[in-house]
């Protein structure tokens, strides 16, 4: 599905040989109409960059996967620009543009033989910020995904899963997270067709499945607590779902019994239990370590404790950035000062404490919730944690967990400006 504004986030790109220096950058654009239009009805595209304009004589349209410069363009009667399909539009700029947030305006020109001459052609104006992610600075030495959950609200509404995934790879990820029972349709009996389409999917895109979320609901009957066999039962259920969608992780969401965040007892027997299920799959069960609980805290210490005891390979801790939060969140809708939970806040977690259990961190979610023009998060202070992460030798997924403003389409602008920064920052601590 498309953005109601004109410039589409998605798409914002340097262009150039591959592995050369960029020769300039292209955007995808809406058509500003209301009935779809044959390319010779469009007279280019003035475009403006933070102040530097790009007049629409030099600019090429991309319509239908034909390149069309302005001569031919407008003689190209036999394509169409369709109300439901984005144009590229391809704009010669030497060096391209710098990775980070931009002002990008555009005058799109029509024509329609229908108005009086002399008011053509029509020019639709708008302005609007876009963010590009410049995978060609490299990874830094850690690979980067999203999470599914950051489109909350989104997806089903604005953003189908195939939407979602080409977002994905369009910010330069190649790893894709999904909860279980928000996006796999007939959970946890997916038809076949979804499957293979699931599949394709991930190959059209380049992607690999990362982590799968999943739910250990001990209270689901007010009459009685689940039993840890019951508990075990629900996990191989997800481990095996997950393994038919390639997963390699399996992040269960244990029921807890205390403010803290402290896990139901039951859970080192269900998860011992699903163990032989997991090393036949190939999977890693990670419970995640989550605001308010910090990583020095028992409930850390008793998964550490369960890895060396049982000494298994699939099963480790998962990591939610939310915990070196060191700014207050906003106030939501309503919320006074009364009302709020303190971890709101921030736990303030430092990022060194990381290093005590780094040798067991097998995923980290990479949760944020507003990140500005100028690439400066408001919440999580990333110019010490990416540092950290890398001095503590980790190499595996900083998968974006989005959990910002809902308005339509925030978390597309959202993911490409952490992205931005994650690889900025990663390149900067060498």
């Amino acid at each position: 599905m498309l953005e109601r504004t004109l410039v589409q986030s998605q798409g914002f790109r340097n262009t150039g040989p591959a592995g050369g220096k960029p020769t300039g950058f292209e955007f995808r654009l809406r058509l500003p109409n209301y009935r779809g239009l044959r390319a010779s009805l469009s007279d280019g595209v003035d475009v403006t960059v933070d102040g530097e304009t790009f007049p629409y004589e030099g600019n090429v349209l991309v319509v239908e996967g034909r390149e069309l410069p302005l001569a031919q363009l407008r003689e190209a009667t036999d394509v169409r620009w369709a109300v439901d399909e984005a144009i590229t539009v391809r704009v010669p700029r030497a060096g391209g543009l710098a990775a980070g947030v931009h002002e990008v305006a555009v005058g799109v020109r029509l024509r329609a033989p229908y108005i009086p001459i002399q008011f053509q052609p029509m020019v639709v104006n708008e302005s609007r910020q876009l963010t590009l992610v410049d995978a060609s600075v490299g990874t830094g030495g850690f690979k980067y995904g999203v999470s599914l959950y950051s489109y909350s609200e989104d997806f089903g509404t604005v953003l189908t899963l195939e939407d979602c995934m080409a977002h994905v790879a369009s910010v330069g990820a190649t790893g894709i997270e999904i909860l279980g029972e928000a996006h796999v349709p007939r959970y946890p009996n997916p038809p076949a067709a979804w499957v293979g389409h699931w599949h394709a999917q991930l190959a059209k895109h380049g992607l690999e499945a990362t982590n799968y979320g999943s739910w250990i609901d001990t209270r689901l009957r007010l009459s009685r607590q689940m039993t840890a066999v019951e508990a075990a039962e629900d996990l191989v259920r997800d481990i095996r779902l997950a393994a038919l969608l390639g997963f390699r992780f399996v992040r269960p969401k244990i029921g807890v019994v205390s403010i803290d965040l402290k896990p139901d007892p039951i859970w080192q027997e269900a998860v011992e239990r699903a163990l032989p299920e997991a090393e036949k799959a190939g999977i890693v069960i990670c419970p995640e370590i989550h605001a308010p609980t910090p990583i020095r805290h028992p409930i850390t210490e008793d998964y550490v404790r369960f890895i060396e005891r049982t000494g298994t390979k699939h099963f480790g801790l998962l990591i939610d950035t939310g915990i070196f939060q060191d700014r207050p969140l906003p106030y939501f809708p309503g919320e006074t000062e009364d009302m709020r939970t303190s971890f709101l806040n921030g736990i303030k977690v430092p990022p060194a404490d990381f290093l005590a259990v780094a040798k067991h961190v097998v995923f980290i979610q990479s949760k944020f919730h507003h990140i500005d023009k100028d690439l400066h998060d408001h919440h999580i202070p990333w110019h010490t944690v990416v540092p950290m992460l890398k001095a503590a030798g980790y190499t595996g997924y900083l998968s974006s967990e989005y959990e910002g403003e809902r308005s339509p389409w925030a978390s597309l602008e959202q993911v490409r400006r952490q992205h931005a920064l994650l690889r900025r920052l990663a390149a900067a601590s060498g």
